[in-house]
């Protein structure tokens, strides 16, 4: 299909305000004086309607299996990661005019501003795509978006265990940390799979039990019957109406939750999360970014000082709310369960990791926190 053609086109689409449809396409092309055959018109309309529409030349990525990233990082630079690892794509943009076009349309279906003003973005797309854009010159070598495709489907514990990601020994020591209503949270870097995880365990919580999941962008989708799910808002652009995760977290306590879900602990909602998880409603849970087990005490009271909790404070709510860390790794493009860890208290006042279940060699090895775990596990589940 011939660019400049599809250009005028779409130019005079959007100057006589008409979709991209079958018969206004034939229009355009009438007064442009080009017949075409009925092949090219109806190839003609699928790129316009993926530009007016969908996300353009991205829209084919978008809707292939498997895909769950699309970054552009300039006019000729876009990956894509089909879960192996990112790879190079041949796809193309005739400028870094179009990148940032499509950038800006995207955002505008989303009800968010990306201009000079507004050189970046965050947002969630309609069919729960997530987006983040930035022009330049913050972003120094051309518009740059990124594009996060949730999930199509659910995964299982069973089906996770096909992909390696776990053996059957530890799904079912997973499942007792579930079943006997231990805290915890799932611990790993960008792309190991924390909430894919984390939403295959949550299909195992008791059907009677009330899960209320809270989120900055709506990923969760445990195949469970009674899930309530709340997702956060950002500031409109008179910057009014911002709903954060702190609020959520404060608002799930007087749902009756049996189970409340933080899909990703990230500033001062660990407060309220920990102070819930100490005072009643156990079996809470969540993920965090960390880059090893041993790291997310540190973590969770770093961003306890956002909050304005002193250290020793937010240790004293880590060691007496939570129970388990469950880490997970990637290499090679493999998402797996690298390691489980219970929380202690150290002689300092502080708390620390202990191994309970680590890999060497690919074999699962035994550490001194096995037996806490399972008599965790024991006692909640009386």
């Amino acid at each position: 299909m011939n660019q400049a053609l599809a250009n005028r086109v779409r130019n005079r689409l959007i100057t006589s305000n008409a979709v991209a449809s079958h018969s206004h396409v034939l229009g355009a092309l009438r007064e442009e004086g080009v017949v075409l055959s009925e092949e090219s018109v109806d190839e003609l309309v699928l790129i316009l309607e993926r530009e007016f529409n969908g996300a353009g030349v991205l829209q084919p990525l978008l809707e292939e299996r498997g895909v769950t990233d699309v970054l552009v990082n300039g006019p000729d630079s876009v990956w894509c990661d089909r879960g192996q690892g990112l790879v190079l794509t041949d796809i193309k943009f005739g400028s870094d005019q179009e990148v940032r076009r499509l950038a800006q349309r995207l955002a505008s279906t989303a009800e968010r501003r990306l201009d000079d003003a507004s050189p970046m973005v965050d947002a969630q797309l309609r069919d729960g795509t997530r987006l983040h854009c930035v022009l330049p010159p913050i972003s120094t070598d051309g518009t740059i978006v990124s594009l996060r495709i949730p999930s199509a489907r659910s995964f299982t514990l069973e089906s996770l265990v096909a992909a390696g990601s776990i053996d059957e020994s530890v799904a079912d020591l997973l499942v007792s940390i579930i079943r006997g209503r231990l805290a915890f949270l799932i611990s790993g870097g960008t792309g190991t799979g924390k909430t894919t995880v984390l939403s295959a365990l949550l299909a195992h919580v008791d059907p009677a039990h009330r899960i209320v999941v809270v989120e900055d962008s709506a990923e969760l989708n445990p195949a469970h019957p009674h899930v309530v799910r709340m997702q956060s808002r950002l500031a409109n652009i008179e910057g009014k109406g911002s709903i954060v995760l702190r609020d959520l977290v404060r608002t799930s306590l007087r749902m009756r939750p049996d189970r409340i879900v933080v899909g990703e602990v990230r500033g001062p909602e660990v407060v309220e999360l920990l102070t819930a998880l100490n005072t009643g409603h156990e079996g809470g849970c969540g993920t965090v970014h960390a880059n090893s087990p041993q790291a997310v005490p540190a973590r969770l009271a770093a961003l306890g000082l956002t909050a304005g909790i002193e250290r020793e404070a937010l240790h004293a709510l880590i060691g007496s709310g939570l129970d388990a860390v469950i880490h997970l790794a990637r290499h090679g493009g493999r998402r797996y369960v690298d390691s489980i860890h219970v929380l202690d208290f150290s002689e300092s006042g502080l708390v620390t990791t202990r191994p309970a279940l680590t890999r060497s060699n690919g074999q699962w090895v035994r550490q001194s926190g096995w037996i806490e775990l399972l008599n965790r596990c024991e006692q909640g589940s009386r």
